[in-house]
C-alpha cells in the first residue's frame, strides 16, 4: 500500500512539473495537476492538502535533483576539477534554463511561512559542503553569491546579463574557483 501511496504521490509531482513548465508556477491549477496525474482531486489533496504543500514538494523535488546532479557531475567530472568549479557550472547551466516567475513563490509563502524553510535549509547545506572542499573561503564567497545573483535575476525575471556577459561571468567565476 505505501508503493502506491508513493507512486501516486510521485505521478502527482511529475504532472505538477509538467503543468508548472507549461503555464507557470503561478497558474498552476490542482484540477489541471490531477487531471494530468490521473487521480482524482481528492487523490490529489490526500497527498497534498494545499496547493502550498504541492508547490514546496515540487521545489523539494527539485533541491534534490540538483543535488543528485551535482554529486554525478562530480563522479563523471573532469579530473582535478574543484568541487565549487563543478557548482558554478551546474549552477550556471540551471539558471539558463527556466525563467519561473516568482508571484507563485510569494502566494506560497503567503499560505505558507514555512515555505522557504527547505530552500534555507538546502542553500545552507551546499554551503557548508563546498565550505569543507574549498580552501580559499573568500573565493567561495564571491563565487557562491554570483550565482545565487544569477539565480534571484533569474526568479525575478530581472537578468541584465547578455549572453556574451553571463559567459564572462561564468569563465571568471571559474577562474576564481581554481
Amino acid at each position: 500500500m505505501k508503493a502506491r501511496r508513493a507512486n501516486s504521490r510521485d505521478k502527482i509531482l511529475a504532472a505538477a512539473a509538467d503543468v508548472a513548465r507549461e503555464t507557470g508556477p503561478g497558474s498552476l491549477s490542482l484540477d489541471a495537476v490531477a487531471s494530468r496525474a490521473g487521480v482524482s482531486k481528492g487523490g490529489l489533496l490526500y497527498n497534498f492538502p494545499t496547493k502550498a504543500k504541492l508547490m514546496q514538494a515540487l521545489v523539494e523535488d527539485y533541491l534534490r535533483a540538483f543535488e543528485q546532479a551535482l554529486d554525478a557531475a562530480r563522479t563523471a567530472g573532469v579530473s582535478g576539477e574543484s568541487p565549487l568549479a563543478t557548482y558554478i557550472k551546474l549552477s550556471a547551466e540551471h539558471a539558463a534554463e527556466s525563467k519561473p516567475s516568482a508571484s507563485w513563490i510569494f502566494s506560497a509563502i503567503a499560505e505558507d511561512p514555512d515555505f522557504l524553510t527547505p530552500i534555507k535549509a538546502f542553500r545552507r547545506q551546499v554551503f557548508e559542503r563546498l565550505k569543507g572542499e574549498t580552501p580559499d573561503l573568500k573565493a567561495l564567497l564571491v563565487c557562491y553569491l554570483a550565482i545565487e545573483g544569477l539565480r534571484s535575476m533569474n526568479l525575478f525575471d530581472s537578468d541584465v546579463l547578455s549572453q556574451d556577459e553571463r559567459r564572462l561571468l561564468v569563465s571568471s567565476l571559474l577562474e576564481i574557483a581554481g
